[in-house]
Formats: structure tokens, sequence, C-alpha cells
């Protein structure tokens, strides 16, 4: 299947009128939340478009997301060599930093408007997920209301495809081509061994929604609906652990193993997670971690005899650059182009959004979708695309993700690992007074 992408951009989802064009300044951009395999594209996309607009005077990047930002800890985009930038499009985690910082209080809203006055920053982009959305929608209405200047632009990032209008995330093809890919790799490994004895637990990423579980059936051949993963678990459908018990014991009499692949936020019949630390993370959300290990635990209690091997992909999953879509990777670096044009063209308050081509053959281009529809809010997973055994996906979804992790991207080796850029990183002097974060 093709991977043709339109560098067109349409604003056809935007309802308000754009500002005047001409708008003099810098300006920064900044990472948050979990990297991905892609998001450092994305970063390339905005540093490459920014350099083509006169308009455009410094470009600035914030270090750690919000918390460089508070901090004033910037550095100079421009300076960064062009083998850098384009070394940015094959290097996985956030060149930038990251942070998961919840922005609570009025004073560090004040902050971080001092922070782009005393550095004239008129354009702001924020490649983050849902909380980031909603940090830059804050920060663009406290300007608003203080009479600054600033259009500000979010850039979509996350492997769990869960932020609302757009089509997909960047980030997302990645991560589930890396794990149909580990699936379809296990799978030779367990077929070598089994002997209708073994189950294999793969816990993958997926917090309240089975995106990420789903793409592990992209490893089954097509038209073979035998091959692995055999079941998968999502929170979509409550966890039974006796239904689940038996659909392993049918599996083995059909099968010389089993593998089950399920996400980390699976639930039981109560709503409640199988696996849940009693901590939380800056933004309120249960520390999850721990499902394949309970599936694990039931299957040697419920089944004696039977060999069970559980594993946990964990950051992998994310960082993998090595085994990333280069359909996702060309995505990534278009959204960034994307939101420096529409912010030069006047829009803001506004997300890039990724719209499919209605014709046989796959493509897509940017939009624009208000960030108010987008921050805190969570695209659910479609259930007619569950089948009704509840452990498979249906041919609906094979169509919206094959086309995703079509392409390899080309990373360049040394000594047979692969190399990956790092941002030299020169500071931008401070002009304010420290402050504190937290």
């Amino acid at each position: 299947m093709g991977f043709l992408k339109f560098g067109g951009f349409s604003n056809h989802q935007n309802t308000q009128k754009p500002m005047s064009e001409e708008l003099s300044g810098n300006i920064l951009v900044a990472q948050s939340g979990g990297p991905t395999a892609v998001i450092n594209a994305s970063l390339a996309g905005v540093v490459s478009e920014a350099l083509n607009h006169g308009c455009i005077e410094e470009i600035y990047g914030g270090l750690n997301g919000v918390q460089g930002i508070l901090k004033e800890d910037l550095v100079d985009l421009a300076e960064e060599s062009q083998q850098v930038i384009r070394g940015l499009r094959h290097t996985p985690a956030s060149a930038l930093g990251t942070c998961r910082y919840k922005i609570k209080r009025t004073e560090d809203y004040d902050r971080i408007l001092q922070v782009f006055e005393a550095h004239n920053i008129r354009y702001f982009f924020y490649i983050g997920g849902n909380d980031s959305q909603d940090s830059a929608a804050q920060i663009s209405k406290l300007a608003q209301e203080r009479g600054y200047e600033l259009r500000v632009i979010g850039i979509p990032k996350t492997v769990d495809n869960d932020l609302p209008v757009t089509d997909h995330c960047p980030g997302y093809g990645s991560v589930i081509k890396y794990i149909a890919s580990s699936v379809k790799e296990m799978s030779l490994d367990h077929e070598a061994l089994g002997q209708h004895d073994l189950v294999s637990i793969v816990e993958v990423m997926g917090r309240n929604a089975g995106w990420i579980a789903a793409g592990a059936s992209l490893a089954k051949r097509r038209n073979q609906p035998d091959d692995a993963p055999h079941i998968i678990l999502m929170p979509e459908i409550a966890f039974d652990s006796e239904r689940f018990i038996y659909q392993v014991q049918e599996t083995l009499k059909k099968h010389r193993y089993c593998m089950v692949v399920t996400s980390e936020g699976i639930v039981d019949t109560e709503g409640n997670y199988v696996a849940a630390s009693s901590q939380a993370d800056a933004f309120g959300h249960a520390q999850l971690g721990g499902a394949g290990e309970f599936l694990h635990n039931l299957v040697e209690t419920s089944l004696g005899g039977i060999r069970v091997r559980s594993c946990k992909l964990g950051i992998t999953q994310r960082a993998a650059a090595h085994c990333s879509s280069q359909t996702d990777n060309d995505e990534a670096y278009l959204c960034g182009q994307a939101a420096v044009r529409a912010a030069v063209s006047g829009e803001t308050d506004k997300m890039v959004t990724l719209v499919r081509s209605e014709s046989d053959q796959y493509g897509c281009e940017t939009s624009l979708a208000p960030l108010v529809d987008i921050a805190n809010q969570v695209k659910p997973f479609p259930g007619n695309w569950i089948n009704e055994d509840g452990i498979s996906l249906s041919f609906q979804y094979q169509k919206y993700a094959a086309p995703l992790i079509e392409g390899e991207v080309k990373v360049p080796y040394e000594g047979g690992i692969p190399q990956f850029v790092a941002l030299s990183g020169n500071r931008v002097s401070k002009q304010l007074a420290p402050y504190q974060v937290g």
C-alpha cells in the first residue's frame, strides 16, 4: 500500500477569522509528555520551515517543556547545524527534553508570559498530547487577556493515538510497527518451543484506550486469523478472568502456544484497573504497569503444568527508531511545517490535525482544529472494530492502521550501532530573575 503525502495546508475546520498576517518576532518550540520515535521529526519540521519566513527573527527551544520555559532555560535552535536538524528526523526521544508538569498556579502562567515578553516570543509551538494542548490553550488565553500578541499552535504527539479530531497521531504508526514486528518475531520463537503448553503474555502501553494493543494484530498475515497474537486484551472490553482462562485453554487445543497481548490499562467488570499502584502522576493519572504480571500469575494458578512467560515492552515501544515508520516520520515532519505556516498566516489557538485522503490510495494532508476541542479530550477506540469474541480486531481496523506503518526510516549505523544526534544546546541569555518551579 502506498504512502503518498499531500504537502498542502487546509484550514477547513477553522471557524475563526485569522489575525493580520504580518507579525515579526521570535518563535519558541517545546516538547512535552512521553517521547515518541518521531517527536523530533516534528521539531525538525518547525525549525526547517521557520527558516523560510523573514518575519521570524530567532528560533528558540524550551528545555523540558513548560518547566524550562518557567526557568527561562531556552536554547538557540537557529545556531544548530543543518546536519543536526536533518539528524533529528531519525533520532528518538525528545531532543529538547520533556516534562509531565501540570500548570496549576496563576503565577506560573504569569511567569510564562513574562518570559515570552522578555524574549519577544510571538509564536509558540507546543508538541504534545491532550494535557499539553490544554496548557497551550491556557497560555494563549492569558496572552489575549493581557493584550500580548501571540500566536499559539499545538502539534500533535502521542503513541496512544487518543487525540480527538485528528485521524491519527504522529508517533502511533511507529509504536504499532515495533509492537507488531516484535510479536511476529516472538511468535516464531514460541512456535519452535511450544507443545500446546506455552502461554506468552506481552504487556503494552494504553491507559484508557486499546489503540496500541490493537496494533499487535498487524502481525497476522493476511487471511491468516490463526496467526499470533491469539488474544488481545483492551480497556474497552471488561476483563473476565474465567472467560480469559477458557480462551487460553481453547487456543492451546488448536495451537502449539498461546500469545496474549494486553493493554496496561485493562479493567475488570466494575471498571477498576486490574493492575495499578496507589501513586498518581502530576496530572492525577494512576500509575499503571503490572497487567502482564497479573495475567501471568492468573494463568499459572489456574492452569497447572503450563509454562508461562510474560514481558513488558516498556519504553522500548516509543524509543525504537530503528523500527519506526517512514509514513509516521514524514507526517510528524509535515505537522511541524504546517504549524509554522499556519501561525505565520495568522492562525492561533489551533492544533494541526491529519486528514486522511478519501481515495483508494492512502494519502494525508494537514488541517486545523481549535485547541479547546482537543484539550483534555480522549478519542475512544471504535467499538465496532472489535470482533464479537472481544479478543480480535476486524478488517476495518486493519484497513485503518496498515498504511500508518509503511516504509522504513533509514537510520545511519556506525560500528553496528544506530547513530543519533544531539543538540548543541547554545543557551539564550536569561533576562529575568530566577523562578522556583513547583
